[in-house]
């Protein structure tokens, strides 16, 4: 871990021209960090909102329930297949023009979700708004990198970040607050005034770096066949993940046929965007190792992310018998762990090994999980909040250094389509997270049960003190035969919750055991050069 970031020949093309590196915005960057993380945080809000609210939206909408979760799939798919051109469509639009563009699409889009009046309507409205929201991350991270010199880049992803990680924090509890006391389709109608104050302040504060003029002319015709290689491969695969587990999986032809149509389809993307003239996605930035090591963490530290907060709401509303907006207030001190390591981050990014703390970060969010894998039934909010605190904690210490560390040796030409990368990892990461994590929930709750139900017998003693006395108390308001039916619902009921909850667990602790995995991978990570300690945002 102590080599230091020189490129060697076959890295040449992700160095920083020095030339490039004397650019510098006119706008202050706290104006234009402001000015990118609205959009973003208008993006990441809206996606984890929609998620307490679907039955709500089935219901008004008169759809069934698996209907309703194209709201979130549609989303998914079209926002997945943005993410990699992002870099493309910067050059021929302009980094600036499409970032508005996006924005004003979003937020029609959003208009449009409002006013939905039957669920198709909603759904190719989340289409829409799924592939302008594509687009918002990657294009807000790049132009704060670009626009931050390389000495402020570690700080300027930790004022993104802080928006970014805190605002899935805020979406589950913002979105249960809305739908219980006004309607669902207010999820949507607040992005309306914020979409507005994003463009005026993109327009007035960010610009174009002065390389993109020169890579519009060098760009050429419209990458069709690589386009829809990447549109192929990963709807299918999406489908795959969202559908998998209720088909079983590989015993059903048609997810057979359609991981096979998407293997083929990511490999022929591969093949075809390498040999390409002019590729939609450059992938020969893999040739970089920060940023190929980065992106195989990026897509470890989404997987046991959106698996670990997807689980736990959950868990508190199944078994808990929390609320939406109960579980989200639950959950929502994640945000304070996800603030104060922001900033703390921000303060370190210079001074210390940014592969350290990408290490610690990972075991804090070990930590975290394997905390979350001793909860029982009978514990209070606060023993799910502080774990969350930690989680927090956690998200700060790796989302920063991380993408500083994948990006930092890269030159400002390739920023954006190495940003549309490691989002698109990530959320390929968090679907392959969540398909694994409502897996291994089902199945492992059904082991779990037959291992109870195969040692409940007539020779128990455990169990004949439990249906004696159970069916003795049940027996004085009523007669002993419906005492005992009631006796053997309640048992039913008893071994369906704590085969869930042993179901849980595992869970739990499957992610804090993945938490150790990129450690290996920090390992030949190369430490960055030019970092230093100045903190000053001007």
């Amino acid at each position: 871990m102590e080599e230091e970031a020189h490129d060697p020949p076959g890295e040449m093309a992700a160095a920083m021209p020095e030339s490039q590196a004397l650019w510098k915005p006119s706008a202050n960057l706290w104006l234009i960090a402001l000015s990118v993380m609205l959009p973003s945080i208008m993006e990441v809000l809206d996606t984890t909102m929609a998620n307490v609210a679907l039955p709500q939206m089935a219901g008004s909408l008169s759809a069934s329930q698996d209907e309703a979760t194209w709201v979130l799939t549609s989303y998914l798919m079209s926002n997945a297949i943005v993410l990699p051109m992002t870099d493309w469509l910067c050059v021929r639009f302009g980094r600036k023009r499409f970032l508005m563009l996006c924005v004003a699409l979003f937020t029609l889009a959003s208009a449009w979700c409002g006013i939905a009046s039957s669920m198709p309507m909603l759904i190719v409205a989340r289409v829409i708004q799924g592939a302008a929201g594509g687009g918002l991350i990657p294009l807000s991270q790049a132009i704060l990198m670009e626009s931050a010199p390389p000495a402020k880049r570690g700080l300027a992803m930790a004022v993104f970040g802080l928006g970014v990680v805190v605002a899935p924090v805020i979406g589950p509890a913002l979105g249960g607050w809305l739908t219980d006391n006004y309607s669902w389709r207010w999820m949507f109608l607040i992005n309306l005034p914020v979409g507005v104050m994003a463009i005026v302040m993109c327009q007035a504060f960010v610009e174009d770096p002065p390389y993109l003029e020169e890579a519009r002319k060098r760009s050429g015709a419209v990458d069709y066949i690589g386009f829809g290689f990447l549109a192929v491969w990963l709807g299918t695969l999406q489908v795959v993940l969202d559908k998998g587990q209720q088909e079983d999986w590989f015993e059903t032809t048609w997810i057979c046929w359609f991981s096979a149509v998407s293997a083929v389809s990511m490999v022929a993307f591969i093949l075809w965007e390498l040999r390409a003239k002019f590729p939609l996605v450059n992938l020969k930035i893999f040739c970089n190792r920060d940023f190929a090591i980065g992106t195989i963490l990026m897509t470890l530290m989404g997987m046991v992310l959106y698996a670990t907060i997807t689980l736990q709401p959950l868990f508190l509303q199944q078994l808990m018998g929390y609320s939406a907006l109960d579980s989200g207030m639950t959950l929502s001190p994640r945000g304070i762990g996800a603030v104060v390591s922001m900033l703390l981050v921000g303060l370190l990014i210079g001074k210390v090994d940014s592969r350290i703390l990408i290490a610690m970060g990972f075991l804090v969010m070990g930590v975290s999980s394997f905390q979350l894998a001793f909860i029982n039934l009978d514990i209070t909010p606060a023993n799910v909040s502080w774990p969350n605190v930690v989680m927090g904690l956690s998200l700060g210490l790796v989302f920063v250094p991380l993408n500083t560390a994948a990006m930092g040796s890269l030159a400002q030409e390739l920023m954006g389509g190495a940003s549309g990368i490691l989002n698109l990892m990530r959320n390929i990461g968090g679907s392959i997270g969540i398909s694994v994590a409502t897996t291994m929930l089902a199945r492992d709750t059904q082991t779990h049960y037959n291992l109870m139900v195969g040692r409940i017998n007539p020779s128990n003693h455990h169990f004949q003190t439990y249906l004696h006395g159970v069916t003795g108390f049940l027996a004085k308001s009523a007669d002993p035969v419906l005492a005992q039916h009631k006796t053997f619902s309640l048992l039913q009921a008893l071994l369906d919750q704590q085969a869930s909850l042993l179901a849980y667990l595992d869970n739990f602790q499957f992610m804090a055991w993945l938490c150790l995995v990129p450690l290996l991978g920090i390992i030949f990570m190369r430490r960055q050069r030019g970092v230093s300690g100045n903190i000053s945002l001007h």
